[in-house]
């Protein structure tokens, strides 16, 4: 099968399109035919050598979330056949024709939706989706500020705040990224390139979650933009993994701070994240409640010129990788 190989440690440029053999689904693993698979900022840390995939997943193969149809399944698999149209997250290897997942972490594709619309979904949704409705138990008309609203994750967020019936407001370097997360529910937003100027811009009235993308020196203004017994839940480091803060605030305001992540998890958390987001969320795209945002596709050969966008942050919503010329075609058959 193609794959994207990382062939050392560095920019872009190390990435090469290499035929290597074909995974096997074993046990309680299937096989999936990939038609559609999107980029994540773990994929760039993976290129660079800051982020080695899990234990059990190619070293040398990103890709962390993947849409296809099911090519062969394991001995003790229940409940899967093949060609059934599937999507999940995994350890790392799915930016390649074929990619090995546990049976219990594949979620059905809603009818109609497309291949590269439901590549863009897992990860980020799945991230969002456990670190408000789960972690941060948000609640309907709480206030939220969401940095980097005009990620991946961000404009998930967006949608998962205005569902439960909670206001979503939120950051970003460009006004065009604002005003995308606006057609999405967004209240009111922010456009600002530093902590400092967070604090300036959203210094009143306070609110009750804040979900931090960026990291950095944004944690700092997240604090003071945070209100009485205020959750924050720190998800991304693109501004930095170092931190300055006021210990006071945290202290008077009874405020609670969450990191959290996804992709290191042990499997069986992964697998509650994900059964419990099928449950509560997946069912809102068939009802027009939540969206895929597809900023950007690339087809697999051009895996070299998709990582350099995506580390431009130019992209609004999801970058996505077409496997084949028909991974847009919903509802496609064959192996």
């Amino acid at each position: 099968m193609r794959a994207a190989v990382i062939t050392q440690f560095g920019g872009p440029e190390v990435l090469e399109i290499q035929d290597v053999p074909m995974p096997e689904a074993v046990a309680d693993q299937v096989l999936v035919r990939v038609y559609a698979s999107a980029l994540n900022r773990a994929d760039l840390l993976q290129r660079k050598g800051e982020y080695p995939a899990p234990a059990g997943s190619p070293q040398d193969i990103p890709g962390l979330e993947f849409a296809g149809e099911i090519a062969a399944v394991g001995a003790l698999v229940i409940g899967w056949q093949v060609g059934q149209r599937v999507f999940g997250i995994s350890g790392g290897g799915a930016q390649a024709e074929y990619v090995v997942a546990h049976a219990r972490m594949l979620m059905e594709i809603p009818a109609g939706m497309s291949w590269t619309e439901a590549a863009a979904i897992p990860e980020a949704f799945i991230t969002a989706h456990d670190a408000l409705w789960i972690q941060a138990r948000l609640r309907p008309n709480e206030r939220v500020l969401i940095n980097a609203v005009g990620s991946g994750v961000g404009l998930a967020a967006v949608q998962l705040v205005k569902a439960i019936g909670a206001q979503a407001f939120g950051t970003a370097r460009t006004q065009s990224k604002l005003e995308r997360a606006k057609r999405l529910g967004m209240v009111d937003g922010w456009m600002v390139g530093s902590g400092k100027e967070l604090s300036r811009a959203a210094a009143e009235p306070k609110f009750d979650v804040v979900l931090e993308l960026a990291g950095g020196d944004y944690v700092g203004g997240d604090l003071a933009a945070l209100a009485l017994k205020g959750r924050l839940m720190l998800v991304g480091t693109m501004a930095g993994s170092i931190a300055n803060i006021n210990l006071s605030l945290v202290l008077t305001k009874r405020l609670r701070v969450t990191g959290t992540v996804l992709r290191s998890r042990p499997l069986e958390e992964k697998i509650a994240a994900t059964q419990v987001f099928a449950k509560e969320a997946l069912p809102l795209f068939a009802k027009g409640e939540l969206q895929a945002v597809v900023g950007q596709t690339f087809s697999l050969n051009q895996i070299v010129e998709a990582h350099r966008y995506m580390e431009s942050n130019s992209n609004t919503g999801k970058v996505v990788l077409s496997m084949r010329e028909e991974s847009n075609v919903a509802g496609h058959r064959g192996i």
